[in-house]
């Protein structure tokens, strides 16, 4: 058997390490359910895996402007209060203070409310904490600074749930504060006079979604109502409301759909200034909203954006202001009317997301190579934590999310900063983190609050700062966290795919037809679809970040070839010539032609190409890596073993469902190996595959 090669050789095909998640197909119902609704069959099975079964259903899904809705003030308990502390502040000429942040969610709350409340004739203004020198949410500083120049109320956006002493201060010197924010409560509220938060309402409720910017476009339209000053305020509110939604990752269910589909018919053809200049600079180009007629009512094609337009190009250039540079960049572009100023600050959010970028790289690249050549156990820590000095951590979240996909464990990312106590400085670190789906960010860092010196966040990505020496025991704490909640078979990326359809189904109808189930996002996820035993007739490394591009056909049809691309998959180049691929479907315009192409998300070995044939129960010989192995199923007690020998001899034994094989000349001198690893993953496949299992 040939031992773990130290490094890949270029002959051996290297493939993400995934797991895939099929839902179970439910043919009949699909096809019956599709001539209800008037879609494809593939797209009536991906709404029954949404959990919608019945026409009724559909029609609440597709048009959720039918749906009748609680109003918000019998949702939030503190929403009259809020609305009243604003109004008598307004009427009263005092001084409005907004506490913002600097992600998009926190940025474009604070311009949303700046504009709602400047337009209802407050004397309003704002501040973000400097990322760099102070970190996430409203500080003793803030709150001192707004007191001396005579703020009478502060209001926190997308900040505040966790900030008692803050709070507590402002309360001290007589300033009232309304918290707005969505993370994770603490054990401890602030003490603050209203707090709008939508973990402190049920479950249930359509509002539990909102992102920090839904809570403020909630409060700003219940005062504007209350004052009655609605006109004109609404379309350009709910602009900044669809950008910092999708921008924040926020759900796109209950009140989240329904007004994220309003906003992204409105951005097009946006009021404001710097959205304007915003699309000019990212080059987003709105795309018809063609959908085939569904349950018998008339599509109007009318332009429109869609969610990825915002996540993949308008997002992350607003983004990458509060990571580098100034917020302020931002703040001024979403609230200027000025179209030359908007343009400028543009210009600027595109350099500096530019310089991002290249950041991200960098900082990827050597955060790979300090993971490969520590030779992590990741089986056992089943945590992945990586400091490293001289990284920028504005932009390690970023690299996180990356890791996550790279090693399918939860990824803690930092790096070193001083900071300074009186006159002696302190090392602390300062970090990111991401999730897995089996894992809660908040309660890991819940669970190391005695090493932390800040933390907060929700179940999918946090932020904190620890004293460095710290380090180990944060590290040793999180893998008994993640032992306590992980199992192994939970340690690889999940690709969830939605059903299998043939290449031959894949053309722009059927793209169109996926129009009806927009906005896709969170939790209502675009359908994947996958499809077995694909020929890659043709690839290619392409562009910067090493990305893939390449055709796929079916059964040797040329006429059922789809061209695709891997995202940032360079490092599996070249892909097999027959594999398994699940993927999202994607438009491409070129030379005024318009075609459907697949984004792929997932590629394994084809793992049932042979199951039409009974398993075969003598000894095969097949080729892998320019090697020849035999296979062979043998009694092991009373299960089936499947054993691999190699030409010197060695035999890889693996009974099945499990992680670990025994390897050596024989059963006495045997060691384990763990038979995850990529290279006995693949061996196995191909052994199974010869075999027909």
């Amino acid at each position: 058997m040939q031992k773990l090669p130290t490094s890949v050789p270029p002959h051996f095909h290297r493939l993400p390490n995934q797991r895939w998640q099929i839902y179970l197909p439910q043919a009949q119902q699909a096809e019956k359910f599709a001539g209800e609704i008037g879609l494809s069959p593939l797209l009536a099975q991906v709404l029954i895996n949404r959990g919608i079964d019945s026409v009724q259903e559909v029609q609440g899904f597709i048009e959720p402007e039918s749906l009748v809705l609680p109003a918000p003030t019998d949702e939030f308990p503190d929403l009259a209060a809020s609305v009243k502390l604003l109004r008598e502040a307004i009427s009263g000429g005092q001084k409005i203070a907004i506490c913002g942040d600097y992600d998009a969610d926190g940025m474009t709350s604070t311009a949303l409310l700046l504009r709602a409340l400047r337009t209802l004739g407050a004397n309003v203004d704002y501040a973000i904490p400097s990322r760099m020198r102070e970190g996430y949410g409203i500080n003793d500083r803030i709150v001192e600074e707004f007191h001396s120049e005579g703020v009478a109320l502060i209001l926190t956006v997308d900040n505040g749930i966790a900030a008692y002493g803050p709070v507590a201060r402002a309360r001290e010197l007589g300033v009232k504060v309304i918290i707005t924010d969505h993370h994770d409560l603490p054990p401890k509220l602030p003490p603050a006079d209203a707090i709008l938060n939508p973990k402190l309402i049920a479950e249930s409720s359509p509002y539990r979604g909102l992102a920090g910017v839904g809570v403020a476009y909630v409060l700003a339209i219940t005062l504007a109502i209350d004052m009655q000053k609605v006109g004109g305020l609404v379309n350009p509110l709910l602009e900044l409301f669809t950008l910092g939604t999708i921008a924040d990752l926020a759900p796109l269910t209950g009140v989240n759909r329904r007004w994220v589909k309003r906003g992204l018919r409105l951005l097009p053809h946006s009021q404001l200034a710097g959205i304007q200049a915003l699309i000019q600079v990212a080059g987003v180009q709105p795309g018809s909203a063609e959908s085939l007629p569904l349950l018998n009512s008339k599509s109007q094609a009318s332009n429109t954006l869609k969610p990825e337009d915002i996540g993949f190009r308008l997002g992350p250039r607003i983004n990458a202001v509060g990571r580098l540079a100034d917020p302020q960049i931002v703040i001024e572009l979403l609230t200027t009317d000025d179209r030359e100023l908007a343009l400028k600050n543009a210009m600027e959010c595109e350099q500096i997301n530019q310089r991002r970028q290249e950041l991200c790289q960098e900082i990827e690249q050597e955060a790979i190579a300090w993971c490969e050549e520590s030779e992590l156990d990741l089986q056992q820590e089943r945590v992945l934590v990586v400091v490293q000095p001289g990284w920028h951590h504005g932009v390690i979240g970023i690299v996180a999310s990356r890791l996550v996909e790279r090693y399918g464990v939860p990824v803690f990312i930092g790096t070193f900063e001083d900071e300074a106590v009186g006159e002696v400085a302190h090392k602390i670190i300062r970090g990111s983190a991401r999730g897995i789906p089996e894992f809660n960010v908040f309660d890991g860092l819940n669970f190391c609050a005695d090493l932390l010196t800040k933390f907060g966040g929700h179940k999918a990505a946090g932020g904190f700062s620890m004293p460095a020496h710290n380090l180990e025991e944060f590290r040793n704490q999180l893998s008994i966290f993640a032992n306590q909640c992980l199992q192994p078979e939970h340690l690889k990326p999940l690709v969830s795919v939605d059903v299998r359809a043939d290449l031959a189904e894949i053309n722009l109808d059927l793209y169109r037809q996926i129009d009806a189930l927009e906005p896709c996002g969170i939790e209502n996820k675009a359908p994947v679809f996958w499809t077995p035993n694909v020929c890659i007739t043709e690839q290619k490394i392409v562009g910067k970040g090493g990305h893939v591009k390449l055709t796929a056909s079916q059964d040797g049809n040329l006429s059922a070839s789809v061209k695709a691309i891997a995202w940032r998959w360079g490092e599996y180049f070249p892909l097999p010539r027959r594999v398994d691929i699940a993927y999202r479907l994607r438009e491409n315009s070129f030379n005024g032609k318009t075609s459907v192409e697949l984004e792929l998300l997932g590629v394994r070995l084809p793992a049932n190409a042979a199951s039409s044939r009974p398993p075969i129960f003598g000894k095969v010989e097949f080729d892998y890596c320019d090697r020849t192995y035999s296979c062979s199923l043998s009694p092991a007690g009373s299960i089936e073993e499947l054993r691999i020998r190699n030409s010197q001899g060695q035999v890889l034994a693996v009974s099945p469902g499990q992680n670990i094989g025994l390897l050596g000349n024989s059963r006495k001198d045997a060691r384990e190996v763990d038979v995850s690893l990529p290279f006995f993953e693949n061996l196995i496949q191909t052994a199974k595959h010869a075999l027909g299992i």
